[in-house]
């Protein structure tokens, strides 16, 4: 399971806890690191079982999960940018003047207004999740789609793509195999998400790459690694220092 489909997989307390159970080891979902059951970690001179491990990664790598969760795309979570702030501001525990002096906007019976309508959308949500649910029970006809990446810097139609529509256009362009040369780049938005999310993969989480050593691994896909760099970055696959000496994947 590839780290975005264990992040959109997780309930709703693995998301809290930053990191996922499974048989045989515990996963962090921002970057998935991971730690086998079974085996003590050391840290900071004192040794750890996995699970309290994965804890302290997860804290000392990506620090608050509330953070991480709420400055994800809007279009993942949903929220308005104030919305993003109020909840910021909340859960440092600033009281309702404390919020509207930093926010500086109308008065603190305003705040505690919009505290309502984000309370009545906790309780839609809820209403929301259980419907999908019931419906998984029944629905033989759905689709299964492609995740969207969570660091996708716009989430629109692009990403309406089955996994048979992926299969295929992974076949239909990567005729070595998926790890071969792509046929062409001259393709659909669709279709060059598609491509786009497959040569991300060739790129190590966690590591930095040099300028030359990221056009070495795009040159694995691609004569023209320019244009396949600059549209990893465009779609958030790929990030990098302003002045493009180092590159890496995006958690």
């Amino acid at each position: 399971m590839d780290l975005t489909e264990r992040f959109w997989n997780a309930s709703l307390e693995e998301l809290k806890w930053g990191y996922a159970e499974e048989k045989e080891a515990y996963v962090c979902l921002v970057c998935g690191h991971s730690a086998e059951k079974g085996v003590v970690y050391p840290g900071d001179g004192v040794w750890y079982e996995a699970a309290k491990y994965i804890r302290r990664h997860v804290e000392g790598a990506h620090g608050s999960m509330f953070d991480y969760l709420v400055s994800l795309d809007k279009k993942l979570t949903g929220l308005t940018e104030h919305q993003a702030q109020l909840l910021r501001l909340f859960h440092q525990g600033r009281s309702d003047a404390e919020v509207q002096k930093e926010l500086g906007i109308g008065s603190a019976s305003t705040i505690r207004n919009h505290r309502f309508a984000l309370k009545e959308k906790e309780r839609q949500a809820k209403l929301f999740l259980a419907m999908m649910e019931l419906l998984k029970e029944r629905d033989r006809h759905a689709p299964a789609f492609m995740d969207v990446h969570r660091t996708a810097r716009m989430v629109d139609d692009r990403y309406n793509v089955t996994e048979r529509e992926r299969e295929a256009a992974i076949a239909k362009y990567f005729l070595e195999g998926p790890e071969g040369m792509l046929k062409t780049f001259k393709l659909p938005e669709k279709q060059k998400l598609i491509v786009l999310r497959q040569i991300a993969d060739r790129f190590e989480r966690g590591r930095i790459y040099t300028e030359k050593e990221s056009n070495e691994v795009l040159k694995t896909a691609y004569d023209d690694y320019v244009i396949l760099r600059r549209y990893l970055i465009e779609y958030g696959f790929l990030d990098r220092k302003p002045d493009g000496s180092e590159y890496w994947l995006k958690d």
